[in-house]
């Protein structure tokens, strides 16, 4: 690890977020959103309905086609008291896609509220789907409190899949810093008009600007688009808490690569990135690819927290990438799958993208962390900026194109 990384203060990554700044709601044109441009240095305001104009010629896009479940349950104890089940990631089956194929039971690692009130025993919550009742009951498979993992099992001639009994019974998980409830609105606003795959407790919240009339304007224009799937975890929202950043454990999150959006990169002109998912998912790639160089690369490497800091830096975009191919057709596989806990922090030379559109990012925040990797100290003049021009910011905020 290294130790000028090792040793930076999250307090020089702070600036005062007044509430009233934070946006409750989206637009209701998602497209009519502020853009701050920042290029080389150079700030302007214009509107994200204008992002074809200002984007390099033949610029490759990468969006995270995850797509967020309606992760939150709410059961009660026969005795009356509430309690909240939230669902992170998948046990068993351990895979995405099949775990909500499932017809009568699953397991999740969950966060449970109000835990010390269900010590043991079944919970049930009945629910009408199709014009039936149907009871879910989760029970324990650990004796942890407040995290564990959750056994799901449900009754039903209807046939129904665990991703159906989500959208019957689950709330969509919006970020505690909006402070209120999930109401029935955020089921489509807080999902991009292009997620696919169902795995994600968070939105990837960059692209929730674009539209359908944004994407064929940038397709005129002559740019390209492809995906990427990272689950977005519930550790994104995880405030650092230690002084330094290497007393703090970066979250773990699963991700998917098709081959032809590898070889898209290697021929692109300009990669850009939409969100900071995107940017862990191809920054993940390179060093996949430094593994995969050296012999190290298996069917499912988790990237390491640290490894970007000690692994080779010398090795190529090209040569990295293309060893991932190589390894991907010695194996027949058509897709790259793989997790990571890399922490981008001031200091991270980026082998991938080029640039970045991004949200306004909490205090404080690993995602402050990334932006400041990418632009430096510019960072608070962005930030600043935006701030004395009234953009709004956090998940359903503005959003910003930055072209370092």
């Amino acid at each position: 690890m290294s130790n000028n990384v090792e040793n930076i203060s999250i307090n020089n990554y702070t600036y005062n977020l007044p509430d009233n700044r934070i946006a409750k709601y989206p637009l209701k044109d998602r497209s009519s959103s502020k853009l701050l441009v920042y290029r080389a240095g150079n700030i302007t305001d214009n509107v994200f309905n204008s992002l074809h104009t200002h984007l390099p010629d033949d610029t490759l896009l990468i969006f995270n086609n995850t797509k967020v479940i309606q992760a939150r349950m709410e059961f009660r104890k026969s005795t009356g008291a509430r309690i909240e089940i939230f669902c992170l990631e998948p046990v068993q089956p351990a895979d995405y896609d099949r775990v909500f194929i499932c017809k009568k039971e699953c397991i999740w690692k969950c966060i449970v509220g109000n835990a010390r009130k269900w010590k043991s025993g079944k919970l049930e919550h009945k629910i009408t789907i199709k014009g039936k009742e149907i009871s879910i009951f989760a029970e324990k498979t650990d004796d942890y409190i407040n995290s564990g993992t959750i056994k799901f099992s449900w009754n039903s001639d209807l046939n129904l899949s665990f991703g159906e009994i989500l959208d019957g019974i689950g709330e969509i998980p919006i970020p505690p810093y909006l402070n209120r409830n999930a109401e029935e609105c955020d089921k489509s606003t807080y999902q991009t008009v292009y997620s696919k795959h169902k795995g994600s407790v968070a939105a990837p919240t960059a692209g929730l600007h674009f539209t359908d009339n944004v994407f064929t304007r940038l397709k005129s224009e002559g740019h390209k688009i492809n995906y990427v799937t990272l689950h977005v975890g519930a550790g994104t929202f995880k405030p650092v808490k230690s002084e330094t950043i290497g007393e703090h454990e970066m979250h773990t999150e699963h991700f998917t690569v098709a081959k032809e959006t590898i070889i898209d990169i290697l021929n692109s002109n300009s990669t850009i990135t939409v969100g900071t998912t995107s940017v862990r998912t191809l920054e993940t790639l390179y060093w996949m690819g430094v593994l995969a160089s050296e012999g190290k690369l298996t069917d499912y490497t988790i990237l390491d927290q640290w490894a970007a800091y000690s692994l080779n830096q010398n090795i190529s975009k090209k040569d990295a990438l293309n060893a991932i191919l190589d390894f991907m057709d010695i194996n027949n596989m058509q897709r790259i799958n793989g997790a990571t806990k890399i922490i981008i922090a001031p200091g991270y030379k980026f082998k991938i993208i080029d640039g970045l559109i991004t949200n306004f990012h909490q205090p404080q925040s690993t995602l402050l962390l990334l932006i400041s990797a990418l632009v430096g100290d510019n960072w608070r003049s962005i930030y600043n900026h935006a701030l004395n021009s009234d953009y709004r910011f956090l998940s359903y905020g503005d959003s910003s194109l930055l072209l370092p």
